[in-house]
């Protein structure tokens, strides 16, 4: 316990505060976030739209400049995973559960509930829907954490620092970072993971309960969700305590497995020749739309302001106060990677899966709706996809590989956090002690338990996105520091040679 930062101390007083607020004022604690989350959405939004699209076109010019040489590490390090782990690391980290709770149901309510811009259950909305999809959860996504990620590891790495987020800053504020400033700087990182990743914990024990309810009839309620948050964080101290070359590389290996299995049975059984002809037609509309979806405000029309509000904006806010978490575990496991492959890797891969992903649940949800098989729009969010499966053979069997899917990015993200949480709180150490990390797991499933059986989950996730405004402003001091020691590193080889 020798290690432990201020900044470990000072995360759990204000998580002490903020779950006690909710618990003894949980109604108040909802109003008063999204009081203030609505406020930042309406005066941010262009903001939000900016900083995401400036960091994808940062993103790309960095693939193709001569920085792409410079590797995150020594010149003589290599990766210490294997591409294919990497990127089944990348996918279980950044995205998990959400692709399991959000393939079919975002897709089903941009067509039937609340289209875009155009008319519910139409054909244009039915190209909408996917398009959108794969804007919320493609590109720009992956350029944020590629970036946070990108500045971790090369100061980390390459430059000997810390792998904390206040170390990145140096380059601009010198030793401010080693006093009270990097503290403030830290502790907002981990505060960001701590609720981000608990959040995730809460909907992924009520997705978990949904299907085991449709499966089995296990009874909705607190109840059960206790009972799944508990053996989930037995699971995942267990795969914490074997270290990240073990635990969360197997776990995530597992993850992609499943997820391809999952997505052949949706494939198969679905409309096949309509899944890859919408994929095909879907990707067409992404990347020719796709700078006029990057800027847009709806400025002179209300009712798609809100709508951007309500999905685009929120998206982009929930993304940045995920950075921290999914960032610093990215860097982690790319060590030994050159710019050039790492950002490549980050952007391409994860995108690319998650449009199929899109795709393949998306069309078979719409379709469903669409030829009058069975009213999804009416399902609950958590309960869409298994709704879905329902349409379609061996539902039962479909129905429990995405229930392992759940559980399994559950565990690694829950191991994953803890890792990044432990890492934060020992001053940077790549190897936190076991005790730090059993701590944050406990306190995680902790606050989801307590958060859910209080109604407050909509609340804690109000606050996290609250909290992504100021670390958006930390991103792009990340990225004047990245670019200043990258300019200074090339100059420096161009006069020894």
């Amino acid at each position: 316990m020798r290690k432990i930062s201020n900044v470990f101390y000072i995360t759990i007083g204000l998580i002490i505060l903020a779950v006690g607020y909710g618990v003894l004022a949980s109604e108040s604690f909802e109003t008063v976030t999204s009081t203030i989350k609505n406020f930042v959405a309406a005066s941010f939004g262009w903001y939000y739209m900016m900083i995401m699209s400036v960091l994808l076109a940062l993103s790309l010019f960095l693939i193709f400049s001569p920085f792409g040489k410079i590797r995150l590490g020594k010149n003589t390090d290599r990766p210490e995973f294997s591409t294919v782990t990497w990127i089944a690391m990348l996918f279980s980290a950044g995205m998990g559960i959400g692709l399991v709770f959000y393939g079919a149901a975002e897709p089903l309510s941009h067509y039937a509930i609340n289209p875009a811009t155009k008319e519910p259950n139409t054909d244009a909305a039915f190209k909408e829907a996917l398009r959108e999809s794969f804007f919320h959860w493609g590109l720009h996504v992956w350029a944020m954490y590629g970036i946070v990620a990108l500045a971790l590891a090369y100061f980390q790495f390459r430059k000997g620092e810390p792998g904390l987020v206040s170390a990145t800053l140096k380059p601009i504020f010198g030793k401010k970072m080693e006093g009270s400033w990097g503290t403030l700087v830290d502790v907002l990182a981990v505060f960001a993971t701590a609720f981000g990743v608990a959040t995730t914990l809460g909907f992924g024990a009520v997705q978990i309960n949904a299907g085991l309810n449709y499966l089995f009839g296990f009874e909705m309620g607190i109840s059960s969700q206790f009972i799944i948050i508990a053996v989930v964080t037995v699971l995942f101290i267990m795969s914490a305590w074997t270290g990240i070359s073990k635990g969360i590389k197997y776990l995530s290996n597992t993850n992609l497995v499943l997820a391809i299995a999952l997505l052949v049975f949706v494939v198969v059984l679905g409309p096949t020749l309509l899944i890859f002809n919408m994929f095909t037609d879907s990707v067409g509309g992404y990347l020719t739309d796709l700078v006029q979806m990057s800027f847009r405000t709806a400025p002179l029309n209300e009712g798609n302001r809100e709508w951007l509000d309500m999905w685009t904006i929120f998206y982009w806010a929930w993304w940045i106060s995920w950075a921290p978490f999914v960032s610093m575990f990215i860097a982690r496991v790319s060590k030994g990677r050159t710019i050039r492959e790492f950002m490549i890797g980050v952007l391409l891969a994860p995108t690319l899966l998650c449009m199929i992903w899109f795709s393949s649940f998306g069309t078979t949800a719409i379709t469903a709706q669409k030829e009058g098989i069975a009213d999804l729009s009416k399902s609950s969010i958590e309960l869409v996809v298994f709704d879905m499966f329902g349409t379609m053979p061996w539902s039962f069997f479909i129905s429990l590989i995405a229930i392992l899917l759940i559980a399994s990015f559950f565990v690694t993200s829950a191991d994953s956090a803890t890792f990044v949480l432990g890492m934060q709180s020992t001053y940077g150490s790549l190897t936190p002690p076991n005790s730090v990390k059993i701590i944050w797991g406990v306190i995680q499933s902790s606050i989801a338990l307590i958060l859910l059986s209080v109604n407050g989950l909509t609340a804690l996730q109000n606050t996290i996105i609250i909290a992504a405004l100021p670390f958006s402003f930390i991103i792009l001091l990340m990225v004047v520091s990245l670019i200043k020691e990258l300019n200074a590193e090339l100059k420096l080889s161009k006069t020894k040679k």
